[in-house]
């Protein structure tokens, strides 16, 4: 299966629009965002769990990165509400579940094999947080090959200040303006290295999941399945 699968190209998936799809498990749906593969894919994703639904206890041999967006997220015996970041390393297991329900973005099978920490921040703590460049930042992850994290813009300000190896946006509150059109709330974008439009927070600021650097050599990452179509 291939969904915005043309890394080369900008992608955007408004969060108005989204096209919720059935997993395999009662209770579970998702919207692709991109994709690559079938049920074992590299892939990009909107899950929504349903009250008191869960999957069966599983391995994530490429890793698991998880942001809480609405409800509780539950995994062996923890519970994570709204505002949790989650990283599962390669090689780890868990039974993920919800009794409230929960919205969550999902991003599978896209560490590098040395990675080996489990990373759990709770971004509504204020610790958390740092100030950097006019804004609010929280530190997410961060290694040779990517930067994670959350950025609070006030209105107008510009989302990016330089050029990097590519970009993902997804918009967590407020509003983004790419000149062309208003992205808002729920909003997704992701942006192919050396391409850099002019994108600013809307008339209420915003604060957006912004990930960096990971797409420079996507293709190291989706070997395995370019024959699964």
């Amino acid at each position: 299966m291939l969904v915005n699968s043309d890394f080369s190209q900008p992608a955007i998936v408004v969060g108005d629009d989204y096209r919720w799809v059935a997993s395999p498990q009662s209770g579970v749906e998702r919207v692709m965002l991109d994709r690559l593969g079938g049920e074992k894919a590299r892939a990009t994703s909107i899950v929504r769990y349903a009250p008191r639904s869960c999957f069966p206890r599983h391995v994530h041999p490429g890793g698991e990165e998880v942001f809480v967006l609405s409800g509780t997220f539950s995994e062996n015996g923890n519970h994570y509400p709204a505002g949790y970041y989650l990283r599962n390393p390669p090689g780890s297991s868990h039974q993920p579940s919800s009794h409230e329900g929960a919205v969550i973005f999902v991003k599978l099978w896209q560490m590098h094999a040395d990675e080996s920490a489990s990373i759990r921040i709770d971004t509504r703590d204020p610790d958390a947080w740092r100030h950097e460049r006019g804004r609010a930042v929280c530190p997410l992850f961060e290694n040779d090959h990517e930067q994670v994290r959350l950025e609070r813009l006030s209105a107008g300000q510009a989302v990016f200040s330089h050029a990097d190896a590519g970009a993902e946006v997804l918009v967590i509150e407020g509003q983004i303006d790419t000149q062309d059109q208003l992205l808002e709330q729920g909003s997704w974008m992701r942006l192919p290295a050396g391409v850099r439009p002019v994108i600013k927070s809307g008339v209420e600021g915003a604060m957006l999941f912004i990930k960096t650097g990971h797409l420079f050599k996507v293709h190291e990452y989706t070997r395995p399945w370019e024959l699964q179509k």
